[in-house]
C-alpha cells in the first residue's frame, strides 16, 4: 500500500512537471506571430499567455474525459494499467518534450504524452489494453485534419484580407492595423490552449486515481486537480518557450500582421472546436499549419520544403520516439520500488542535461526575434511588386 501510495505522489508531480514543460514548450502556438510583428513585447505577451491559459483550463474538461475514461480500456478491475505505467510513461513523455525543446522543435506535446503512456501501457499489460478506436478517431485522425483545415483557413482568410486592402495608388494600404487585431486573436489562442492542453494533465491524474480505485470509473477531474493543473501550465507559459517562438515566429514565414491575424484567428477556432468535441489536439501541430497557411496565401510565397519537412519529421516521431521511451521506463518499473527510483533517477538526469546543454546556447526575451533572421523559412515570400501608377 505505500508504494502504491508513493507512486501516486510521484504521478501527480511528475504530471504537474509535463504540464509546466508544456506550457513553456506552446507557448509559441499563441505569442510567436504577435511577437515576430511588434504586436506585443515578448515579456508582455507571454504573462497575457499565462493568465489566458490559467483562465481557459476552467472552461472545458471534455478532453480530460477523453485520456481519463477513453484511452485505457477497461478490465473487470477497473483500468488495465496502474500507477507504476503512467509514471513510467509521463516520463516518455517529458523526456521527448525536453530534447524538441532543446532542438527548436515544435514538436506535439499532447502526442508525446499519448505516446508515453501507450508505450507503457503496451510493456504491461498487452495491446489490449489501448482503446484504438479512441487512439484513432479522437488522435490520429485530428492530427491529421486539423493542421490542414487550419492551414486552409489561414489561407483563406490572408487572402481575403490582401485582397480587401490592396492598393494600386501608392497611398498605404493600412494593413499596419491588423497588428492591433493580432492582440485579440493571438489571446484567444491562449485561452483556446488552456481549454485543450491544461486538460490532458488533468486527465492524467484522474486516470490515476481510478487505477488505484480512489475514484469511480467515468468521473471526470477534481476541483483541486483542475486549479494545480491550471496553476503549472500558466507558471510554465509565462516562462516563456523561446526556442520554439523563434521558429515559429519567424522561422517558418516572415510573418506580416495581416497573416498573423489570419493564423491566431484560424488556430483558435480549430482548438476550441476540438475541445468542444473533446479531441484531444494537437495545438502545435494546429498552430504550425496556420502560420504555413498565412504564408502561402501572401501573393508571391512559396513552399521552403527544408524547414517544412523538419517540422514535419518531428510530428511523425513524436508518438512511437515517446512511446518508446515509456516502454524501456515501464520495463523497469517493473522492477517495483527499485525501478520506479530508477525511472526517476535516470529521467531527472536527463532533464538536467538537456537543461545545462541549452544554456550554451541560450534563447530568451532579448533574442528571440533578432536570432531568427537568418534560420530557414518554410515559406519564402517575394518582394512585393511595385505599385501600378494610375493613368490620368
Amino acid at each position: 500500500m505505500e508504494l502504491v501510495t508513493l507512486t501516486v505522489v510521484l504521478v501527480i508531480a511528475l504530471a504537474l512537471f509535463f504540464d509546466f514543460t508544456n506550457g513553456f514548450h506552446d507557448t509559441a502556438n499563441a505569442m510567436a506571430t504577435p511577437i515576430a510583428t511588434g504586436a506585443l513585447k515578448p515579456k508582455t505577451a507571454v504573462l497575457l499567455a499565462a493568465i489566458l491559459n490559467l483562465v481557459g483550463a476552467f472552461l472545458s474538461t471534455e478532453v480530460a474525459k477523453t485520456i481519463s475514461g477513453g484511452l485505457i480500456r477497461e478490465g473487470e478491475g477497473g483500468i488495465r494499467i496502474g500507477p507504476e505505467l503512467i509514471f513510467a510513461g509521463l516520463i516518455g513523455a517529458i523526456v521527448w518534450n525536453m530534447l524538441t525543446w532543446l532542438l527548436g522543435l515544435p514538436s506535439s506535446s499532447s502526442h508525446a504524452l499519448f505516446g508515453g503512456l501507450i508505450g507503457a501501457a503496451i510493456v504491461g499489460a498487452g495491446f489490449g489494453s489501448i482503446d484504438f478506436g479512441v487512439v484513432l478517431s479522437k488522435v490520429i485522425l485530428p492530427a491529421l485534419i486539423a493542421p490542414v483545415t487550419a492551414g486552409l483557413v489561414a489561407y483563406s482568410a490572408t487572402k481575403l484580407a490582401y485582397r480587401i486592402t490592396r492598393r494600386y495608388d501608392g497611398k498605404p494600404d493600412g494593413r499596419d492595423g491588423f497588428r492591433y487585431a493580432q492582440i485579440f486573436s493571438s489571446s484567444l489562442v491562449a485561452l483556446a490552449h488552456g481549454t485543450n492542453d491544461a486538460q490532458k494533465t488533468m486527465g492524467v491524474i484522474t486516470l490515476t486515481f481510478i487505477a488505484v480505485g480512489v475514484q469511480a470509473v467515468g468521473t471526470g477531474p477534481e476541483l483541486w486537480v483542475i486549479v494545480v493543473c491550471a496553476l503549472a501550465i500558466a507558471l510554465g507559459t509565462y516562462m516563456g518557450g523561446w526556442r520554439i517562438i523563434k521558429t515559429i515566429g519567424t522561422g517558418l514565414t516572415d510573418v506580416k500582421p495581416a497573416q498573423g491575424f489570419a493564423a491566431e484567428t484560424s488556430t483558435a477556432a480549430t482548438i476550441l472546436a476540438s475541445s468542444h468535441l473533446g479531441f484531444a489536439l494537437s495545438t502545435t501541430q494546429v498552430a504550425s499549419g496556420s502560420v504555413i497557411g498565412s504564408g502561402l496565401g501572401r501573393r508571391g510565397s512559396k513552399v521552403r520544403w527544408g524547414t517544412a519537412g523538419r517540422i514535419a519529421l518531428g510530428w511523425l516521431m513524436t508518438l512511437p520516439a515517446a512511446g518508446i521511451v515509456g516502454a524501456l521506463a515501464a520495463a523497469v518499473a517493473h522492477l517495483g520500488l527499485v525501478g520506479i527510483i530508477i525511472d526517476a533517477v535516470v529521467g531527472v538526469g536527463v532533464i538536467l542535461t538537456i537543461f545545462l546543454i541549452s544554456r550554451r546556447n541560450q534563447v530568451d526575451h532579448s533574442n528571440v526575434v533578432s536570432e531568427v533572421a537568418d534560420s530557414g523559412r518554410a515559406v519564402k515570400i517575394k518582394r512585393n511588386p511595385k505599385p501600378k501608377k494610375v493613368k490620368k
